[in-house]
């Protein structure tokens, strides 16, 4: 059942990026590529040349690739599951390492530059990861299964909790392709910490990220809005992500220093708002 879901998982994170590219470039009045085209490119990397770089350690240069697509499964097995919001933040933290990582594995300069960008992102990323206390203050208690029933009968969260709702928005869309915060594979450094994997490892990679998209729009849905079927879930997820393309088409990318400050002020809205909360109390 797992392995049919985990299927089901990357296909529609695959189809959801295709949707991203193409909503992105109506807005920017460009044609775009069909919305099948990142399928075409896990086919098309799949049957390409595949090497290992000289200056790369030839361990962690693979081991990253099965690596970043092992954590994103036992994310997408904990929300199946209804386990800990906790641990599915806790693979998220450990992506961040990952990144570093997949960027340090080949030996590539522009990865190096992408390594460090993970590291420099994190300091704004992980606080806001904190904003789950507030979850828990509000429903007492960090499983899925129990945030959902407390929907069920208070109300949903991104009503009631939105100022944190906006804090994982921003975590979501931090990770969404072409994002204004993708500062770890910014043009200026080609692709960042996955320049130099191609061919086999970058199918991987691809499927891994594709993965990683349906988890996360998937967790954001699933706490902020409630239990749902199946079907509902996955047209509020390509609604939410819209969203983002349209923040992604409209927004340029932004510079290291920009990306970490905005992150910040997103973490004292958080602050403010928890401090409310707990005069409120």
């Amino acid at each position: 059942m797992l392995l049919l879901y985990l299927i089901f998982a990357i296909f529609i994170g695959m189809l959801f990026h295709g949707i991203h590219r193409k909503v992105i470039a109506r807005i920017q009045t460009r044609p775009g590529p069909p919305v099948w085209q990142e399928f075409l490119h896990v086919l098309k990397f799949s049957f390409k040349q595949t090497w290992i770089p000289q200056t790369a350690s030839q361990t962690l240069f693979v081991a990253i690739v099965v690596v970043g697509i092992a954590i994103w499964t036992g994310a997408l097995y904990i929300l199946s599951t209804g386990g800990s919001l906790l641990i599915i933040f806790g693979i998220y933290l450990l992506h961040k390492i990952t990144e570093h990582g997949l960027g340090l594995s080949s030996g590539s300069p522009y990865g190096k530059f992408g390594a460090i960008r993970s590291v420099i992102s994190a300091a704004s990323e992980i606080p806001l990861i904190a904003s789950i206390g507030v979850i828990y203050f509000l429903t007492g208690s960090l499983m899925i299964s129990d945030i959902t029933a407390y929907q069920a009968t208070n109300g949903i969260l991104l009503i009631s909790a939105f100022p944190v709702a906006i804090a994982m928005y921003v975590i979501v869309l931090s990770k969404v392709p072409y994002s204004p915060f993708g500062i770890i594979t910014a043009k200026e450094i080609i692709s960042g910490n996955k320049t130099e994997h191609f061919g086999v490892w970058r199918a991987g990679l691809e499927t891994g990220f594709a993965l990683k998209t349906f988890v996360l729009l998937a967790t954001f849905v699933t706490i902020f809005f409630g239990s749902m079927p199946l079907w509902l879930m996955i047209i509020v997820m390509l609604v939410v992500l819209m969203t983002m393309s349209f923040v992604c088409a409209l927004t340029p990318m932004l510079s290291p220093y920009d990306a970490v400050t905005i992150q910040i002020m997103v973490i004292g809205i958080v602050l403010v708002y928890v401090a409310v909360l707990g005069v409120l109390a």
